[in-house]
């Protein structure tokens, strides 16, 4: 196939009906929704930065993917959580029949679960059995020769099988006092529609992201975004855990549960539509990241309620 260029406008259609399967990659290589998009907004710069430097892109589908596969390696490293490189075996004639379920197996894996694995039997396991690439697809994209990539599926799957026959111990999350204390006066004036209130928690240098959508630096500019919200009525927000990280939850009151809803008694009613990232210096909001028009980020996310 004869390499072509790829302009912004195309590489800015494909990625429309792409993301929500690029971020589900990134985020089960770095076992969490919320690293996941930061893992495909640095792709999306990186693949951005390449077309701008005129770079020729043959299959421009699986060198996204390879552009997101080194941005996770990347993000890996900064985290120094990269377990030590597999010894490369030949594996090319090793056939699975059980690669059926093990992709079942893979679909319904937690994201906890996938961090157990080693980057290349993690990188192997999701793109050929969460993803659905061919083998030949999954080299593209890592860089790993055939009997690499075979080796790493083959021990991955192995691994997985294993974690599934076992009880999972999971330490419940908690919430520092001040964090909670904070965090839920936020919630209570937000949820009074006290907007006022809630813009003089805000410092002056405030940064907002609402993901897939707009940023917004400085309070005069981040003052809008409160009004947006008041304007709507499809939210009610309380407080919980996504990937066991404090988080606002953002919830549609008029909806059924859904299937990411969190469970237990105390959980309030209405199907979780997406989340909020709160950072605080003292007293004063410094930074909003609001996942609201980011669904995607919700399909894996291990999300839980903070009773009380």
């Amino acid at each position: 196939m004869t390499p072509q260029k790829l302009d912004r406008p195309a590489l800015e259609a494909m990625l429309s009906g792409l993301r929500p399967k690029l971020h589900r990659y990134c985020a089960r290589m770095a076992g969490s929704v919320i690293d996941g998009e930061d893992i495909v907004q640095e792709t999306l710069l990186k693949a951005l930065q390449a077309i701008d430097g005129s770079a020729a892109v043959e299959r421009p589908e699986q060198w996204l993917f390879r552009v997101a596969h080194n941005a996770a390696q990347d993000h890996l490293r900064r985290r120094q959580r990269e377990r030590s490189r597999m010894t490369e075996a030949d594996m090319t004639t090793i056939e699975d029949p059980s690669g059926n379920a093990d992709a079942r197996l893979a679909a319904a894996t937690s994201l906890r679960s996938f961090m157990q694995l080693s980057v290349a039997q993690r990188g192997a396991v999701i793109l050929v059995d969460v993803l659905g690439l061919s083998l030949h697809e999954a080299c593209e994209v890592t860089g790993a020769t055939l009997a690499a990539t075979k080796a790493a599926l083959h021990r991955g799957r192995a691994q997985l099988r294993l974690l599934a026959s076992e009880p999972e111990q999971v330490a419940a999350p908690r919430l520092d006092a001040d964090d909670e204390r904070r965090l839920r006066r936020y919630v209570d004036l937000f949820n009074a529609r006290d907007f006022d209130a809630v813009r003089a928690l805000i410092a002056e240098d405030i940064q907002l992201e609402v993901v897939n959508r707009t940023r917004m630096r400085g309070k005069a500019q981040v003052s809008t975004y409160f009004g947006n919200y008041d304007r709507a009525t499809d939210w009610a927000l309380s407080l919980g855990f996504v990937d066991g990280r404090p988080a606002i939850l953002i919830r549609d009151p008029g909806a059924p549960d859904g299937p990411g809803a969190p469970d237990g008694p105390g959980a309030p009613d209405g199907a979780v539509r997406g989340f909020m990232l709160v950072e605080w210096r003292d007293e004063r909001v410094v930074q909003i990241r609001d996942f609201r028009y980011a669904p995607w980020c919700l399909a894996d996310a291990e999300i839980s309620t903070l009773e009380g």
